[in-house]
This record gives C-alpha cells, sequence and structure tokens, in this order.
C-alpha cells in the first residue's frame, strides 16, 4: 500500500474535501444524511467518524478511491481498498478483457492508462502510430503524454498541435483539480515546459473544415494526415486503487479518409 496520509488527521482532510467540492457543510450534511452539527465537529476533531460515515462523505464528495484509503488510514481504520499490482492473479480476468477490448477496436488506435497517463496496454494500431520515433520515448514506462507532447515524439506530426496540447493541459489541470496526484503533476509540469515549435503553414485549418463533433487529432501517417477524435472510458465502482486509476483512450475516425485509411492497413 502506498497511499500517504496527511500528519493533519481525518477532520481536516474531510474539509479540505469539502472545499474542494465547494459544498458547505449543510449541503454536504443532507448529502450524507447526517447534520451540519456532526459535519463540524469530525471536521474540527471533536468528533471521530466512523468507518462507515467516513466512506458515505467520501461517496459524496467524489473522493478518489486512493484518497479513501488515506481518509481511513487518518482515522485509525484499516484501508478498505486494496491496491494489486496490474500482474497480480486475482486481476487476469481484467487483463484478459482489456486484451480482447483493445483487438477489438482495431484497426482504430486504441490504448491504457494509469493515473498518470502511464502506458498499460496497446494495441497494434498504437504500435503503426508511434513508427520512428526515438528509443528514449518508447522504453517502459512509456508515457502517452511525453509521447504525444514531446518535441522529438508526434508532436511535429500533429497539424492541430497548439489546440490539441491545450486540451490536453487541460485535461491534466482538471484531474489534478480533482486527485492529489503528484505523479500526474510532475508529467503535467514536463510537458508544459516543452517548447512549441514554429507554425507551419499545413498547420493552417482548412477554409471548409470537416464539420467535427469534437476537438480532433489531426496527425500525419505516412504522408497523409488523419483526423480522430478521443474517447476515454473508465471502470464503474472500482474496488481496487490500481483498477480504479486505469483508463481506456481510443481515437475513433474523425472523417471517412481516415476510416478508409485504417481499414486498409495490414495489422
Amino acid at each position: 500500500m502506498t497511499t500517504v496520509v496527511s500528519d493533519t488527521g481525518v477532520g481536516p482532510l474531510l474539509r479540505g474535501w469539502r472545499e474542494r467540492r465547494r459544498l458547505s457543510q449543510l449541503e454536504l450534511a443532507l448529502r450524507a444524511d447526517s447534520s451540519a452539527r456532526h459535519i463540524s465537529f469530525v471536521e474540527t476533531g471533536r468528533s471521530r467518524p466512523s468507518e462507515e460515515m467516513i466512506l458515505r462523505l467520501a461517496e459524496h464528495l467524489d473522493v478518489p478511491v486512493r484518497d479513501r484509503n488515506a481518509l481511513l488510514l487518518a482515522a485509525g481504520y484499516a484501508p478498505r481498498y486494496a491496491e494489486s499490482t496490474l500482474d497480480a492473479p486475482e486481476l487476469e480476468t481484467l487483463r484478459d478483457g482489456i486484451a480482447r477490448l483493445l483487438q477489438g477496436y482495431e484497426p482504430y488506435p486504441a490504448l491504457v492508462v494509469d493515473g498518470a497517463y502511464t502506458v498499460v496496454a496497446a494495441n497494434r494500431a498504437i504500435g503503426l502510430m508511434l513508427g520512428g520515433l526515438p528509443e528514449h520515448l518508447l522504453t517502459p514506462p512509456m508515457n502517452v503524454m511525453r509521447i504525444t507532447l514531446h518535441p522529438e515524439g508526434l508532436a511535429p506530426r500533429i497539424h492541430n498541435l497548439r489546440e490539441w496540447r491545450a486540451h490536453l493541459l487541460a485535461q491534466m489541470e482538471r484531474q489534478i483539480a480533482f486527485a492529489r496526484s503528484d505523479a500526474l503533476r510532475a508529467v503535467y509540469e514536463e510537458v508544459k515546459a516543452y517548447p512549441l515549435p514554429e507554425p507551419r503553414p499545413e498547420d493552417v485549418p482548412d477554409p471548409e473544415p470537416y464539420p467535427y463533433f469534437a476537438l480532433p487529432l489531426r496527425i500525419e501517417h505516412d504522408g497523409r494526415v488523419l483526423s480522430f477524435v478521443s474517447s476515454i472510458s473508465t471502470f464503474n465502482t472500482p474496488m481496487d486503487v490500481t483498477v480504479a486509476e486505469l483508463a481506456i483512450e481510443t481515437l475513433l475516425p474523425a472523417d471517412p479518409a481516415t476510416v478508409e485509411y485504417l481499414k486498409a492497413l495490414d495489422l
């Protein structure tokens, strides 16, 4: 178990999460079937909450699973959620399901990342997209944000890099605000510091762009510009810290030309 516990106690930790979610003590009390007085006593340390109360408050505060363990430990209780390694025997069914899912998305690119965007698994279509990148970016543990935004990575191939970079940075900022993660913040600070290349003539938007329903990733591959939209899925009601932090990202074709090109690939 790698959860780091604050020495300030469970009360201040719960208050921090409540303030982060911008809820008053009364609002939280109504949601958790408690009273504002009891919430106040818990936050100030005048009352020690039960294990059930901590988990109930964490649920209504949408506290990430890893931090729920931290709350329990700060109150003197045992962690509720396991933190398995992905190669653990108990996650064999999960690994098999992920492998089948990624294969089923082919020829469309798909991958699985953890909470700091380290690549956990990927299908063959992702491998084609990464062809020609330097070894230092592809040596495990690979990080999808680093691979995408590094000047020696995919960044020079992305035709709408400024828009896509802004989207990725904003996505990480939202996640950092949602869950305290030193690992994710370190990745964010690193990729945010990467220099932006000078705009190229081909980076100018088309005068009659395809009517995308989401911001597309426009990336060059073997002399063709492919367009994708990203879809991210997570596991519902996870009971393991590792599983809770996994995300499956798929790159869906955003125009017919990309569909045709991908279907012609020899995977």
